[in-house]
């Protein structure tokens, strides 16, 4: 049987310098290219030079569907709207299938928002907990667990919820609590904002465009 290869791709989050020789290299190499959203990932391959065949694979697709494309191929790429797949998207449904379908895996790494956030937060991060998208609904669960973690703990969040979770938390968090907001990482407009709940929210509520990320730091 002829070998089958899934190759993770990730893609910037934001700066197309952050694209990897590696990465450029699979995608110019693959059959087809699995992606969330084939707009976004159209726009990105033209603003590479790269013409390929783009399947749409989300959150919704079926497991029936997924296994026809993983025996119609041989060589595929899966990437992300943005970032490194897996993270908070249907990349583990996809890795689990392919695995079950004897194919060889092989993660392509390279930007990462959660990373970067965590890599300037300045607490401790040789252990951290992380929450990917808050529910929209049950929130009170995770911010228990927010609250009394000892871990750093991070998450995303949209710019319609950001202020109204930053509320939420100064509600709920000790004053002393130190968090850290990036908006737009890696963007023209990326910002950092440091400080307790009620310091960040006053300087986030002027800025609430942009896709967050929100570390914190464990008790």
């Amino acid at each position: 049987m002829e070998n089958k290869t899934l190759y993770i791709i990730a893609t910037p989050i934001g700066n197309l310098a952050d694209i990897s020789s590696r990465a450029l290299d699979t995608l110019q190499s693959i059959e087809v290219l699995l992606c969330e959203d084939t707009r976004v990932t159209g726009h990105l391959l033209s603003l590479l030079g790269i013409e390929k065949k783009m399947i749409s694979l989300h959150q919704h697709t079926d497991e029936a569907k997924i296994r026809d494309i993983l025996e119609k191929y041989n060589n595929i790429g899966y990437v992300t709207d943005a970032g490194t797949p897996g993270i908070s998207d249907p990349g583990n449904k996809l890795v689990q299938i392919a695995d079950s379908l004897l194919f060889t895996i092989i993660p392509i790494p390279g930007a990462s928002a959660v990373t970067a956030a965590l890599s300037i937060c300045g607490f401790p991060t040789d252990k951290f907990l992380f929450l990917g998208f808050l529910p929209k609904k049950g929130k009170n669960k995770t911010y228990e667990i927010i609250k009394e973690s000892e871990y750093t703990c991070g998450f995303f969040e949209s710019p319609h919820r950001i202020v109204k979770t930053l509320a939420d938390l100064k509600n709920l968090l000790e004053p002393e609590r130190q968090l850290v907001v990036c908006r737009e990482l890696t963007k023209k407009f990326e910002t950092i904002y440091r400080g307790n709940c009620e310091q960040v929210l006053n300087a986030v509520e002027k800025h609430q465009k942009g896709e967050f990320v929100v570390i914190i730091c464990g008790r």
